[in-house]
């Protein structure tokens, strides 16, 4: 079977930028109080004329002018979104015909936190059995939308924004035993996913309208114990170490929750994505617009193993090493 790699990257966030300053003016909180917490000092909120496919389209079209790529060039279009109010059209179809692309496939997948890494995988199963060749992979979100913004303990954490990948198959590194990162390596590494059933209504997005609420201490918890040996199978699968990795990119939910779990992973070397503090949790949308925007500053070198890693909602998680395009 051929690989799969991913070849460009791109971003999208609302124009408007919500500051700690302004939340406390809207709830009782405070810079100091929301920043020792959760590390967060802004976050991007889009308005009722930006839907949720808007900003997909425009992260997805800019991963296609980096890659050199027409839209008629894709055949697959996955969109990972738990902010979608609409059952059909998909996001993902709405995102095709935003782009004007040919006749993709089209599918959405909600896995909300790890919804991006769990796409991801899902696109380099389909190229790996040859149902696709070139897929546009885009986690996008609008967690603003079913914010409770009378509640202080859970609306200062939440953000808009869209992250996009493309990915094509990638013969030269078919059958190779070689890990991520290194000559003749596959582009995308094995996945490890799974999840915690049990406790899957520790993080919720239900009602009418649909509004997000959590067991923070919960999460926290089975997030900073449960995850980093997970996270290291991750790194065993796809025949690295740890201190391999050029940089680590997690669901950016927290720092409180980042910070310490990159840590434990032992990825002494690799640069940690911090994007959660300027643009808050954006759920499915984090984990590619940190990478996008890690990509863009040039703080990865082309070729070299990072780990993607989502967890949340449904208390599930979804993590591969990949070669940074």
């Amino acid at each position: 079977m051929t690989g799969s790699r991913v070849v460009a990257l791109g971003h999208y966030q609302p124009a408007k930028v919500l500051t700690n300053d302004d939340l406390a003016a809207m709830v009782d909180t405070s810079d100091e109080w929301i920043t020792s917490r959760v590390g967060i000092k802004t976050r991007h909120v889009g308005g009722p004329d930006e839907p949720v496919d808007e900003l997909a389209a425009h992260a997805g079209a800019k991963a296609l002018a980096a890659a050199g790529l027409q839209p008629s060039d894709i055949d697959l279009v996955l969109v990972a979104t738990s902010t979608a109010i609409d059952r059909s059209p998909s996001m993902s179809a709405r995102v095709a015909a935003r782009l004007s692309m040919g006749s993709p496939a089209v599918m959405d997948i909600n896995v909300v936190c790890s919804g991006f890494t769990h796409a991801l995988a899902v696109a380099d199963h389909t190229i790996r059995a040859g149902a696709a060749t070139r897929a546009l992979v885009i986690g996008a979100d609008k967690m603003g939308d079913i914010a409770d913004w009378t509640d202080r303990t859970t609306c200062v954490l939440l953000g808009d924004g869209a992250g996009a990948a493309v990915v094509t198959a990638d013969p030269s590194a078919s059958d190779s035993p070689s890990a991520p990162g290194t000559p003749g390596g596959p582009g995308i590494g094995p996945v490890l996913w799974g999840s915690v059933p049990e406790m899957g209504n520790a993080v919720r997005i239900e009602g009418t309208p649909p509004r997000f609420a959590q067991e923070g201490q919960s999460v926290y918890r089975w997030a900073t114990t449960q995850l980093p040996p997970i996270a290291r199978k991750v790194c065993e699968k796809a025949g690295i170490t740890p201190e391999d990795l050029a940089a680590v990119v997690l669901h950016q939910a927290n720092l409180r929750i980042i910070e310490p779990v990159a840590r434990k992973i032992g990825a002494v070397n690799a640069v940690i994505a911090r994007d959660v503090v300027d643009s808050g949790n954006t759920s499915a949308a984090s984990i590619p617009m940190a990478l996008s925007k890690l990509v863009e500053r040039g703080e990865i070198a082309s070729g070299a193993p990072v780990l993607l890693f989502g967890f949340g909602g449904n208390l599930s998680y979804a993590g591969q090493v990949i070669r940074c395009p």
